[in-house]
């Protein structure tokens, strides 16, 4: 018999708990397409249940950093005691964490990304990369842990139709956040991209319609439609993906998913002055990495610059936006470094960092920049 994901029957137990005794439950996920599709399985099989889902909070990574943050924890406070979810991050929020059970919030961590050298102090974490963790597969998307949690919150309530629907958000989400398609992964997806074209979701409906999108494959038109999901417009603090995924009527996702294609042919011109900026700086340039900041980039935009920049110049890529006292990055790598490990080696620079061995962030005092970019190259020489 295969083992089953460390904590995860356990986190599966308490929600069923909360739900039963009325607890106000919080779920509070990244706002890219894993994180988003990972909170929208988790609402709608809480809500199936009967269950009181509080508030959904996605950070602004723009304004307020990645992972649980200071200010999305003050705004939250107010519906405290509650059961506080993370998905697709938290599992290097330590000080973070240490501040919501202050609060008096019982925090679950449900993650998938490199652990550091401790956990956080949650109440319960599910990340098959912890110690101790004997599931065979370590690669999923938050979103497939999201869609095997509602399984087992769910049991024998999980209708077909809604199995169906979490199965092609897991297909996408898993695809968006560029996990293998193997194992567990691949049987998500083959299953999950059957049901996409027949979906009951106004919002998926309509973006796989757009004429922008006519004459492509499935396969193509969802790497389309996962690539305008990503686009960062957030209103009433939720993103773009979420109020398309989550939309009740046709024609108001189709508003929306045209006026994300527009959004799209702007971000693309913004990338491509980033990228052309930091061609010019790194021109005679002869380091291990690339290094390079700026107040005036936008944070959501360096990762996708980042991984064009990759292709050409083959070796780890550190962009950030240089705020006030503190400056925040995404990074991206070839596949044979591990930009975590790095980053653990110079961790006494860093205020918070994590992600995966190829697709990482960090957020760090301006006044450590240089001693960080020293220690990086050095550890990559």
């Amino acid at each position: 018999m295969k083992p089953e994901i460390k904590n995860l029957k356990k986190a599966a137990k308490r929600i069923l708990k909360a739900i039963k005794g009325k607890e106000r439950i919080i779920i509070y996920g990244d706002a890219d397409m894993d994180g988003v599709s990972s909170a929208v399985i988790l609402q709608e099989a809480v809500k199936d249940l009967g269950g009181n889902v509080a508030d959904v909070y996605f950070p602004d990574r723009e304004n307020e950093g990645y992972g649980v943050t200071e200010k999305g924890l003050n705004y939250l406070k107010k519906h405290s005691p509650a059961l506080f979810i993370t998905l697709d991050c938290g599992i290097g929020s330590f000080k973070e964490v240490e501040m919501a059970n202050e609060m008096g919030f019982e925090v679950i961590i449900i993650d998938h990304h490199e652990v550091l050298e401790k956990l956080p102090k949650a109440s319960i974490i599910v990340d098959p990369k912890q110690k101790g963790d004997k599931y065979p597969f370590k690669y999923f998307a938050n979103v497939g842990l999201a869609f095997k949690l509602s399984e087992a919150l769910l049991g024998r309530n999980m209708t077909e139709s809604l199995r169906k629907s979490f199965l092609e958000l897991t297909a996408m989400a898993t695809i968006a956040d560029m996990m293998p398609q193997t194992d567990d992964n691949e049987e998500m997806i083959i299953q999950g991209l059957k049901y996409i074209e027949s979906s009951w979701r106004p919002g998926i409906q309509a973006s796989f319609e757009l004429k922008e999108f006519k004459g492509l494959t499935l396969l193509e038109r969802v790497y389309k439609v996962n690539s305008l999901l990503n686009i960062r417009d957030v209103k009433n603090r939720l993103p773009a993906a979420y109020r398309l995924l989550t939309a009740s009527s046709k024609s108001e996702s189709q508003k929306l998913a045209k006026s994300l294609i527009k959004k799209g042919i702007e971000k693309k011109e913004r990338v491509k002055k980033i990228i052309e900026e930091i061609e010019k700086r790194v021109f005679k340039k002869d380091e291990p990495i690339i290094f390079e900041g700026d107040a005036q980039w936008e944070l959501s935009l360096l990762g996708v610059a980042a991984s064009i920049l990759i292709k050409s110049y083959k070796k780890p890529i550190f962009l950030y936006k240089r705020q006030k006292e503190e400056s925040q990055g995404g990074i991206r790598a070839p596949s044979e470094f591990d930009v975590v490990e790095a980053m653990k080696t110079c961790s006494d620079f860093l205020i918070t960092y994590g992600g995966h061995k190829q697709a990482a962030g960090f957020r760090l005092r301006n006044e450590d920049l240089d001693k960080f970019r020293e220690c990086l190259i050095k550890h990559f020489k």
